[in-house]
């Protein structure tokens, strides 16, 4: 696979991504849900930190996040260019272009987005605002907006810990760049040999 098609699968990946992201961040409130189906529905959120909203610490945390996201991004980018030169197989290409593009997705998020948008509490974001935006260069938030709650109910009595407890399947609220990360990584999982061939293989 040439280099100019995977340049061309991220780019259409970060323009789904950041058009979906612009037009929740400004027609939208934080919040705000609506029901496609039952079973999956578009909430917008953001996301301040890691994957499942975790955090890092401290004054300097999420600066330091962004700037770890920056260093990954070289080093995924390097691995698409090297792999691409080494001929390496389709499906190992396709999975770093859509990791890259999913890491590339959220850190334009975390770069930009709090110079460029109003934040959202209770009231639709303005995009470019007069009066600057809700943060500064790198304190961005990660607009996140679908959600699959597959299942609600209360757990059975019988199950260690959260027996009878209320749960939702599937709870966490994400994006088409998590979307492009997440098939990305499945790719390498499931196509594991076509993606890493042995040597003797890649010999024969």
């Amino acid at each position: 696979m040439k280099l100019n098609k995977a340049i061309l699968l991220i780019i259409l990946v970060l323009l789904i991504d950041q058009i979906s992201k612009i037009y929740i961040k400004t027609h939208f409130v934080l919040g705000e849900e609506v029901e496609v189906f039952e079973w999956f529905r578009i909430l917008f959120v953001e996301n301040e930190g890691m994957a499942w909203g975790a955090k890092i610490p401290g004054e300097y945390g999420k600066l330091a996040l962004t700037l770890f996201r920056l260093v990954a991004i070289v080093g995924i980018g390097y691995w698409l260019w090297d792999s691409v030169r080494k001929h390496a197989s389709r499906v190992l290409i396709v999975s770093i272009a859509l990791i890259f593009a999913g890491a590339m997705g959220n850190i334009i998020d975390s770069v930009f987005y709090g110079i460029i948008f109003e934040d959202s509490h209770h009231q639709v974001a303005a995009m470019f605002p007069e009066a600057g935006g809700y943060g500064t260069l790198f304190h961005g938030k990660v607009v996140d907006m679908l959600y699959f709650p597959l299942w609600k109910g209360y757990l059975p009595e019988w199950i260690p810990f959260w027996g009878g407890d209320y749960f939702t399947f599937f709870e966490p609220v994400f994006n088409i760049a998590d979307t492009s990360i997440s098939v990305g990584v499945a790719l390498l999982l499931i196509f594991h040999k076509k993606a890493f061939p042995s040597d003797k293989k890649s010999e024969d």
